[in-house]
């Protein structure tokens, strides 16, 4: 498993693991991040991470990023 920050662009992967306290978890899952769900990231920018979840694009900082494991 690595963290979704170390993605290669354009590549569509399955979550395997969402990291963090119980607020943060909910916050992703509000967001569309489930365990099992797909994601493609989109790009990467300053930090940030531009990616596809659930037919939505959605910007997440670096901190929330490294949370979410494929």
């Amino acid at each position: 498993m690595i963290p979704i920050t170390l993605a290669e662009i354009g590549n569509e992967n399955v979550i395997k693991k969402i990291g963090g306290n119980e607020e943060v978890k909910r916050h992703l899952e509000n967001l569309g991040f489930t365990v099992g769900g797909r994601v493609t990231v989109i790009n990467t920018l300053g930090g940030s991470v531009i990616v596809k979840v659930k037919e939505s694009r959605v910007a997440i900082g670096k901190d929330m990023a490294t949370k979410i494991m494929i």
